[in-house]
């Protein structure tokens, strides 16, 4: 298989060892690159949601992967989430081409690129992480349900529906913490002289130019890989935001490319 070579690729949100990681699907899309930055934006192992009983091997098989593309050069960051919280006791500690980090800068040919996972926004997190945890196997068992859901669908002869997307969608509170993440992201970003924010956490693959106060900057959201199956690709400075249903195994192009610079 011919594999493309991203200078950098982001995932965030894996949520391996529990029931709606897509592992298999994941492993798929490492498979198909080779880049030089493979930068982990959190919550990729849920040590929150972790059973021993309930680790099975294509989540292993990622976790394989990731250390064979370290091993044959590429350099792997993991920047903690809230999921994997208990990773930033090791912080700042690095093993050759592999470090643990909370949040990342670099300079993209010029520009300030800021990473960071997203959960500091999240008050239900920092406040009361009791209330998050329950909202993570809420949000696990919706998973499982609309799985069911979508094989009864298909058996059927009927389109995918995804549970999660339309309540997202259709509750109005759950729509503002979006709009208020991406915002309060973008605007202290600007503040610090970034050109480039790049979250995960809330699940909603994005790229767009945000502006504040005649500032800008562009924002991107990683997504997922429960529901969205999507990743960041940086080359020849361009931001391309891949999905894994149009990947064409062996091609030397992302299949879905987004891409913008900031002059």
């Amino acid at each position: 298989m011919k594999k493309r070579k991203p200078e950098i690729v982001v995932i965030s949100d894996v949520h391996l060892g529990t029931f709606g990681c897509h592992a298999k699907e994941l492993l798929e899309y490492l498979n198909s690159i080779k880049p030089k930055k493979l930068i982990l934006n959190g919550d990729i192992i849920d040590i929150w949601q972790f059973r021993k009983s309930y680790f099975p091997k294509s989540h292993l098989d990622v976790i394989k992967k990731i250390l064979d593309l370290n091993s044959k050069g590429t350099e792997v960051i993991y920047i903690t989430g809230n999921h994997d919280e208990m990773l930033r006791k090791f912080s700042d500690i690095s093993l050759g081409k592999f470090s643990i980090v909370d949040k990342l800068v670099l300079d993209l040919d010029g520009k300030k690129a800021w990473f960071f996972h997203g959960d500091i926004f999240d008050v239900s997190v920092s406040k009361a992480k009791w209330i998050a945890k329950l909202g993570g196997w809420g949000y696990d068992l919706l998973i499982v349900l609309n799985k069911m859901l979508n094989w009864f669908l298909l058996k059927t002869g009927k389109k995918k529906y995804s549970l999660s997307k339309k309540i997202k969608n259709s509750v109005k509170t759950a729509v503002k913490f979006i709009s208020d993440f991406e915002r309060t992201a973008a605007e202290l970003a600007i503040e610090q002289g970034y050109k480039y924010v790049i979250c995960g956490h809330i699940h909603q693959p994005r790229m767009v130019r945000k502006v504040v106060r005649n500032s800008t900057c562009l924002y991107l959201n990683s997504g997922d890989w429960t529901e969205n199956l999507t990743a960041l690709e940086y080359k020849n400075k361009k931001w391309s935001l891949v999905h894994h249903s149009e990947l064409e195994l062996g091609s030397a192009q992302p299949p879905y490319i987004a891409a913008t610079t900031i002059l």
